[in-house]
């Protein structure tokens, strides 16, 4: 369960979708005169109203930077920034504030941790140890570290469900593997990843554990301490939040013997022409002026989540997979790719000679917002022969109308291509 103060925390044992989905603005309105129909969750979610005042407010009232000010604004806004860190602390029951570090997003913080952790540590010959099914930014910067310092880069296969095979992730799990980095859950193909256990064969090795959580904290419960994640990267966008802010949370004995990311204002101790000195955390990594107003939004976010129940939204999203995943059974030709035995509301497949963007255009026309191409998943489309797919990614405000909509949308898709 995620952490959250019990005072501010509603007991729900159902969600309330329809007084949810008031909460955001942008959902109460019509696109080519059709009711939004918002089923691309997966690239971005939508912010409630509590986020975009939040933003708003910081800079109607309180725009001042952060930390050593002593006037009242900066002040306020140093209260609010840090009073964001402790509300991602509690969300995913880090075990102390300074293990949350700031960063641009999910692909920032992978960025950092392949360049502050593993570059300094890596030999020829040693070795990371991926799935074929990650995000590009689980992969990339792999591939960089692993180009400057000789390193290998494996990666364990994943079945016809696009399910890790445990036997490869096993058998590739060796003496010179020096990380793990994998998802929680896939953006491609909506695998649940049995991270837990797999972590726990990683540490088996002394193995540390980078998990990828961008597709999974807006939609189930995270523990990082029940997890035992040495590392914990995700974005606030995916979470209700803004863009342009994100998280790694670290294992503090890690984060305080990595050199620091970036070099610049705050980041520091002591700065002489001759040399300089480290800031404590998180400060060590957050150099420069932090995007104040981001963090400010992504802590209104976590506000507004801890509202609600999240074993309740997970058990609505899964009914809405479900009800999904009957229906598109029925269409013919539809074929859908990533069919994991625990999946995440992500529904990503592909429609006889319809090209999956001609799908999402007259998804489109219909009012259907879905997403169609590689998805940041190349790899992965290329393990399924595949150069892309079209596909509907649900949130905790989607409804069973949202998917009625997507079905009828698909079944004009169906008479065009016949």
């Amino acid at each position: 369960m995620v952490a959250s103060d019990t005072a501010t925390r509603l007991p729900e044992t159902h969600l309330d979708v329809a007084a949810l989905r008031s909460a955001f603005p942008v959902l109460d309105q019509r696109v080519h005169d059709k009711p939004l129909v918002y089923l691309d969750n997966a690239a971005t979610t939508q912010k409630p109203a509590a986020v975009i005042d939040a933003v708003a407010n910081y800079y109607r009232h309180d725009n001042a930077n952060v930390h050593r000010g002593v006037h009242v604004l900066s002040q306020r806004s140093t209260e609010a920034y840090e009073g964001a860190r402790e509300a991602v602390a509690r969300f995913i029951n880090a075990e102390r504030e300074h293990q949350i570090v700031f960063t641009r997003g999910t692909t920032e913080a992978i960025n950092l941790v392949a360049q502050s952790y593993a570059r300094p540590r890596l030999q020829p010959g040693d070795e990371i140890l991926i799935t074929e099914i990650e995000h590009h930014s689980n992969i990339v910067p792999w591939q960089l570290v692993c180009e400057a310092t000789g390193a290998t880069l494996r990666v364990a296969r994943v079945n016809d469900a696009a399910e890790i095979d445990r036997d490869d992730f096993a058998a590739k799990l060796g003496e010179r593997t020096r990380l793990v980095a994998i998802s929680q859950v896939s953006n491609a193909f909506g695998t649940i990843h049995a991270v837990n256990e797999l972590i726990g064969v990683a540490h088996q090795h002394d193995v540390p554990v980078l998990i990828d959580g961008a597709q999974a904290t807006a939609h189930m419960p995270v523990d990082v301490q029940a997890l035992d994640a040495d590392f914990y990267a995700f974005s606030g966008h995916k979470l209700f939040g803004p863009t342009g802010i994100g998280v790694l949370y670290g294992r503090e004995s890690l984060l305080d013997a990595m050199p620091p990311y970036q070099g610049g204002g705050d980041m520091i101790e002591t700065v002489t022409l001759e040399g300089s000195t480290w800031n404590e955390l998180p400060a060590k990594f957050e150099a420069g002026t932090p995007n104040i107003a981001g963090a400010i939004g992504l802590g209104a976010a976590i506000r507004f989540l801890e509202g609600f129940d999240l074993d309740a939204i997970a058990a609505h999203e899964e009914q809405l997979r479900a009800r999904a995943t009957a229906a598109l059974a029925q269409i013919d030709g539809l074929r859908l790719i990533g069919t994991a035995s625990h999946k995440a509301a992500i529904l990503s497949f592909v429609m006889g000679e319809a090209h999956p963007q001609d799908i999402a255009t007259i998804l489109d026309s219909a009012g259907v917002a879905v997403r169609a191409g590689h998805h940041c998943a190349m790899p992965g489309m290329a393990r399924f022969g595949l150069e892309g797919t079209a596909r509907a990614s649900f949130a905790a405000y989607n409804d069973d109308s949202d998917v009625d909509a997507l079905i009828e949308g698909l079944a004009s898709v169906a008479r065009i291509f016949g």
